[in-house]
């Protein structure tokens, strides 16, 4: 009989319906665990549902009857997935769940800042509306997202998608080109253009040592239409320091930001210095987390599981198991 237990429950919301597996098991679940319970909540577990807990090598060669780590997540750096393969553990991921919610997140970010939606509401909120005298006021710029030029940064699923959804709002899109890279294709701007020209500028790429970093103060210098810059990709992507000094000297019309290194950030972290700014939105990373997302990912969680158990594995990281 397999063992199942979940390390992190909590990183799915508390209506979204976990079933359970379709075989003889027993299951365990914990809200939370801290680093030094791993190994005895994993004592015995052949099937560990995980999704932001470290399993350092450490750990694992402490797990003798571990045969599974089903990720609550697409990303599985939190595993040390060397160690999984001379093992014989397998690693299963979640795929393809975030096609609508993390683009439409997204897009709530640009249009909240291109309209100037919050500093809006806040001024409301003040009284502004009442000291105008008039029907409306213009504290803020109001833009329109048709006509604009849109520069992507990641042209997987969900850059594409992201891609789709501008066009309906007639914005011209422009894939960025690898930094650096050159002959990717028709596809693809010359990164350095997508700086230069472009409106808005949002990410949606991994976070590899080719990407750390990739929006630093030489960039926001090259970005001449002082775009709003999106990211709901990877927090690493972005200079934190940079992304404030760009946004304290005008260099960028407004940012929004989804994902941060760490997370949660500090409560000194420099982007927390920036959230009274009217320019400037931090979201808690939900752009992933609308409940027909978290349903879908939930569902595909024990189908990856199910599927385990069965000897026909879906979702495999590391190849066949």
């Amino acid at each position: 009989m397999h063992s199942i237990v979940f390390l992190d429950r909590a990183t799915i919301a508390p209506q979204i319906v976990l079933r359970r597996p379709d075989f003889p098991h027993q299951w365990r679940d914990y809200d939370r665990t801290r680093p030094q319970e791993v190994v005895e909540r994993l004592k015995g577990a052949t099937i560990c549902i995980n999704n932001k807990v470290v399993l350092n090598r450490a750990t694992l060669e402490q797990l003798p009857d571990l045969k599974l780590i089903a990720m609550a997540a697409t990303g599985s750096d939190a595993v040390d997935k060397a160690c999984c393969r001379e093992r014989g553990i397998a690693v299963a991921n979640i795929r393809g769940y975030a096609l609508h919610t993390l683009p439409e997140h997204t897009f709530a970010l640009m249009l909240a800042l291109r309209r100037s939606i919050i500093a809006y509401r806040d001024d409301v909120k003040r009284g502004e509306w009442q000291k105008s005298g008039q029907f409306c006021f213009f504290n803020h710029p109001i833009r329109d997202m048709h006509g604009s030029r849109l520069g992507i940064i990641g042209e997987g699923v969900l850059g594409q998608a992201v891609a789709n959804l501008a066009r309906a709002f007639g914005m011209t899109v422009m894939f960025a080109a690898h930094k650096g890279v050159q002959g990717l294709g028709p596809l693809y701007t010359p990164f350095e253009e997508v700086l230069e020209t472009c409106d808005i500028i949002t990410l949606h790429c991994p976070l590899t040592p080719s990407t750390k970093g990739l929006l630093g103060m030489a960039e926001f210098r090259q970005m001449k239409r002082r775009p709003l810059i999106i990211n709901t990709a990877r927090g690493g992507l972005i200079v934190d320091a940079d992304l404030a000094q760009a946004l304290k000297e005008g260099l960028i019309g407004g940012a929004a930001i989804d994902v941060t290194t760490p997370e949660p950030p500090p409560a000194d972290s420099i982007l927390m210095t920036l959230t009274e700014r009217p320019d400037f939105i931090l979201t808690p990373h939900i752009a992933w987390a609308s409940d027909e997302a978290q349903q879908t990912l939930a569902d595909q969680l024990i189908d990856n599981i199910e599927n385990f158990a069965k000897g026909e594995p879906t979702n495999l990281v590391l190849g066949d198991f």
